[in-house]
């Protein structure tokens, strides 16, 4: 039987959003501004947008970059930050690297970048992938860095390889904070994917909210603000359900229910 206080976790975010609703409705319509539409208008926008077939494939346009940039990153930043946390000339490497691009803003490198490889999705797929690459080896590293020595030892003992251990030992035990990285990595993908669109408008959700900004259609764009807020509870909502199986065992077992009603 599912106690009360379980009940409340699961139906506080709806809670949440009914009230974020109606304090936007009741603020829209005390302020009267033509650029701050009621809550209602934004939510009547939605099914134009998610019925118009141009706006659909603008939208899966950018989730595919968006995997993309997500998928290369995580394959690229993993090995790296478990080599930078198992070995210090590797850390040495490419620390200086890391420290000198990680405080700049990846949307300020959009024009350089559209200067070299131009407007098309390589240089959104690139940007994305800048995105998410820094949380994913920072967390690697991090998971890698606490390993045990002694479990490194006891696989050297067994025979193991140093690529043997990397991948039998260290990588299974920084899991927990690998995927900590890649949820991060998951919500700036999805900042970055929405800022380049914006910089560099050919297609995409991005292009779809600034050319309704342009246009004075602001249900429409607070309508998209709507959608991509949704499209990220859900890639977090997915996430979190992926992560909980895949380090199910690193998760405390104390809470069982008391009761057996």
């Amino acid at each position: 039987m599912t106690s009360p206080s379980a009940l409340a976790r699961r139906a506080a975010p709806m809670f949440a959003c009914i009230g974020l609703l109606a304090v936007w409705q009741v603020a829209s319509l005390a302020l009267k501004n033509d650029s701050f539409p009621t809550a209602i208008e934004a939510i009547r926008a939605i099914p134009d947008i998610l019925g118009d077939k141009e706006s659909l494939i603008n939208i899966l346009a950018s989730l595919r970059r968006m995997a993309i940039g997500f998928g290369i990153a995580v394959l690229v930043s993993i090995p790296l930050g478990l080599l930078m946390g198992r070995s210090r000339a590797v850390a040495a490497f490419f620390n200086p690297l890391l420290m000198v691009i990680y405080p700049v803003p990846k949307a300020a490198l959009m024009p350089i970048i559209m200067l070299w490889l131009g407007v098309g999705d390589i240089t959104k797929t690139l940007v994305i992938f800048l995105g998410v690459s820094l949380p994913v080896i920072y967390h690697s590293f991090e998971g890698a860095k606490a390993v045990e020595e002694k479990m490194l030892w006891s696989g050297a003992a067994m025979g193991l390889s140093p690529l043997q251990r990397l991948v039998r030992i260290v990588l299974p035990a920084a899991l927990p904070e690998i995927l900590t990285g890649c949820r991060t990595g998951l919500v700036l993908a999805l900042i970055t994917m929405i800022t380049s669109e914006m910089i560099a408008r050919q297609s995409g959700a991005g292009n779809i909210l600034f050319n309704a900004l342009d246009m004075g259609q602001y249900d429409t764009v607070y309508a998209m603000i709507i959608i991509v807020g949704a499209m990220g509870i859900c890639l977090d909502a997915v996430f979190e359900r992926v992560r909980a199986r895949l380090v199910r065992w690193s998760e405390p077992q104390f809470d069982m229910p008391l009761s057996f009603s």
